[in-house]
Order: structure tokens, then C-alpha cells, then sequence
């Protein structure tokens, strides 16, 4: 599993902004979705979000981006809106939804 962080700096809160969710390809094997997520502002929370995400069942790669505030996830299959909402959550910030 590859995880991509900014490490820049980090806002010391863990929830600093909003947004929204994106598209769903399928590139092989993996299903790539993009999703927007308020909230994110440094490398802190790129990290934060990507390994609570990188927990659920199937996912093989992660990449947050903060300044984008979106984070594209790659999975075995589609995953479950309600538990990446819930693991999103978990790290302080919130699915806006698909970007």
C-alpha cells in the first residue's frame, strides 16, 4: 500500500476546512475513486485522513492532497460511502463527497 503525505506543516487542530468527493475509474484491477474532504490544511491532515482511510477493507493506495482538499483512494472494489465517511470522520474532518 503507498501512502503520499505533505509533511509541511501541521495546523494542530486536525480539522481545518471542507469538501467534496469525486469520479469512480477502474484502472485494472483497482477501482480509483476521488473524494473531497473539508478541512485539510497541512501535511498533518493528508496523514491523518489517509491512514484511517488506508484501514478499510480493500484499499490499496491512498493520496491526500490538502491544498486541493481532495484524496483519491484506489481499492480492490467500489468501497462503502458510510465507511469512508466514518473513517474521514475518525480523523477529524469531513467527506464533502465524490470530487
Amino acid at each position: 500500500m503507498t501512502t503520499e503525505t505533505n509533511t509541511s506543516s501541521c495546523c494542530g487542530t486536525g480539522s481545518c476546512g471542507s469538501g467534496t468527493a469525486t469520479d469512480v475509474q477502474i484502472h485494472g484491477t483497482d477501482v480509483t475513486t476521488v473524494y473531497k474532504v473539508s478541512g485539510m490544511t497541512c501535511g498533518h491532515c493528508e496523514g491523518a485522513v489517509s491512514q484511517e482511510i488506508s484501514a478499510l477493507d480493500g484499499v490499496t493506495a491512498v493520496t491526500a492532497v490538502a491544498k486541493t482538499g481532495e484524496v483519491t483512494v484506489s481499492s480492490t472494489a467500489p468501497l462503502d460511502e458510510e465507511a469512508v465517511r466514518a473513517a474521514i470522520d475518525e480523523a477529524g474532518y469531513e467527506l464533502v463527497g465524490q470530487a
